[in-house]
């Protein structure tokens, strides 16, 4: 499946409504630690390669 959104789309977005890099921390944190397959399926989504995604989920974990 092709991205349909970048990951700096996603950021942007997030900023958007207010989040800095703390908070943006603590949604990847609780997703990781709340679904992990959901944050592993995020991540792939967004088109990350496979070592990023686990350094992100290894950062949160």
């Amino acid at each position: 499946m092709k991205p349909c959104v970048s990951v700096e789309e996603w950021v942007t977005r997030f900023r958007a409504i207010g989040l800095d890099d703390a908070a943006m921390a603590k949604w990847h944190r609780l997703l990781e630690q709340e679904n992990p397959a959901g944050h592993q399926s995020f991540l792939e989504w967004l088109g990350l390669p496979a070592a990023k995604i686990a350094e992100i989920r290894a950062k949160y974990a």
